[in-house]
């Protein structure tokens, strides 16, 4: 997460810049900060590419899991030149595990995924193909365990 930096002069009671850095002031917005007056085309972008890499895909994997998407159409997705439309949003997150258009185009600020399904998600890739039959039987003798709790009460 982006973190503003602010260093306080109490003599003038004003903050000031710092000598390595420019002071940048950062609104809040649904969860995520943003530098203020980052273009909606930067935002999106932001999330692309937070999604993308959260899921350790580079731009060339995360094209080959779209039908029509190129590398560098992607790229200029993440760099806020471009915009992705509705079908593009849609690609995007069917390649994008757990993802919604809505969520990749900020019209919704709500992860899609709570952080311990993103960790279960995680988990789930490290492991190879007999791991992953573990961890889908559990998961499903978890469902039927509370299906049946539930019958009997």
């Amino acid at each position: 997460m982006i973190e503003a930096q602010k260093v306080f002069n109490p003599i003038t009671n004003q903050h000031q810049k710092s000598p390595n850095s420019y002071l940048r002031v950062y609104h809040h917005s649904r969860g995520a900060l943003y530098p203020t007056g980052m273009t909606l085309n930067k935002k999106i972008g932001l999330r692309l590419r937070s999604a993308r890499t959260g899921q350790k895909l580079s731009l060339s994997d995360l094209a080959a899991r779209t039908k029509t998407l190129s590398k560098s159409r992607i790229s200029n997705y993440e760099q806020g030149i471009r915009r992705m439309g509705i079908e593009e949003a849609q690609e995007l997150a069917e390649a994008l595990d757990g993802m919604t258009p809505s969520y990749l185009l900020c019209l919704d600020d709500a992860s899609p995924l709570a952080p311990e399904e993103w960790q279960l998600v995680e988990r789930y890739r490290g492991t190879d193909e007999r791991g992953r039959g573990t961890i889908l039987r559990v998961a499903e003798s978890q469902v039927d365990y509370r299906a049946e709790s539930a019958k009997d009460h």
